[in-house]
């Protein structure tokens, strides 16, 4: 009798042994979440802070629209962030414009057309391409594209908004690759089956079944595709000629935000009126990307309503 009870006992210990580990992992993870909020909301809170107050010269139509910036002028300071506005929205548009039909396309085709050893080949390159550090891009912007770009189009300035946008797509493409070959076979095999069966080619198959199926997915990695390139900073430093100017075409020299804030931010003064106005361009950088994750949530949320 004595024997027969310990067998109960030993199982009762194992489940409190286990309960125990269940509740660990789950106050970890708890942790790891909380903490992920609260190392947001510290940035959020710290680049505010060190952008207040505003200097009192600086308004807010005056900061957005006007394209005079002259951040160290004796006689005349101004701050306009127009151009670098401009700029920065040329090359992002510019990458975007290249990088989502070649890097959909791309998954499309690792996810569909690949098999065997040519599809773990590409997934090796596209992971390659994704490890590049951004200054050795801005190298290549340099002194790779630059040459290209005047060669071939005839421009006197290789460094411009193609150049950048050509280094910002190339920088892009391994993310909406890798989301969308997830997207895309994250769609259920039924949804194969059933356009094969009813006579559709695997091109049709794509364009009207796993497309629309996996837009949601989709559109994600064109947002992360873009949230890289709105935060790209050495490589559009080094590649856009870093000139303050309104762009009227590809070929033409900008400055970008996140640029300036990086070759700018170390020779202000601390809590200079131009040190807390290139914190604000950090908030105007912050609203941005907010306004594109709100924009892609009501997308999305529109599309899951169809």
């Amino acid at each position: 009798m004595h024997a027969l009870a310990n067998p109960p006992a030993r199982t009762s210990h194992r489940s409190a042994a286990a309960l125990w580990g269940e509740r660990t992992i789950e106050l970890v993870i708890k942790l790891c979440g909380i903490s992920a909020i609260v190392f947001v909301f510290s940035i959020f809170f710290f680049v505010f802070r060190e952008a207040l107050p505003i200097p009192a010269r600086v308004t807010l139509s005056k900061f957005l629209f006007s394209a005079d910036w002259y951040p160290t002028s004796m006689s005349n300071v101004r701050f306009g962030v127009g151009a670098l506005v401009l700029g920065t929205l040329s090359v992002t548009v510019t990458a975007m414009l290249i990088a989502v039909p070649f890097g959909l396309g791309a998954a499309v085709f690792v996810s569909e057309f690949c098999t065997g050893k040519v599809k773990e080949a590409l997934k090796i390159i596209i992971e390659l391409l994704a490890a590049i550090p951004s200054v050795v891009w801005g190298f290549i912007g340099l002194t790779v594209m630059n040459k290209f770009i005047i060669d071939t189009f005839g421009v006197p300035v290789g460094l411009n908004v193609l150049n950048a946008a050509l280094l910002l797509a190339l920088m892009s493409i391994p993310i909406m690759v890798s989301i969308g070959e997830d997207a895309l076979k994250a769609v259920p095999d039924s949804y194969r089956e059933a356009a094969v069966a009813l006579g559709a080619t695997r091109w049709q198959m794509v364009y009207r079944v796993l497309v629309p199926a996996a837009k949601n997915g989709l559109l994600a990695a064109i947002l992360l595709g873009v949230g890289r390139a709105v935060g790209e900073t050495m490589a559009v430093l080094m590649a856009t000629g870093h000139a303050i100017h309104i762009p009227t075409s590809v070929f033409d020299s900008v400055r970008t935000l996140t640029a300036t804030i990086a070759a700018e931010l170390g020779e202000a003064s601390e809590h200079s009126e131009h040190y807390r106005v290139l914190f604000l361009i950090g908030v105007l950088l912050f609203s941005i990307t907010f306004i594109i994750n709100l924009s892609a949530d009501l997308v999305v949320k529109g599309i899951r309503k169809k």
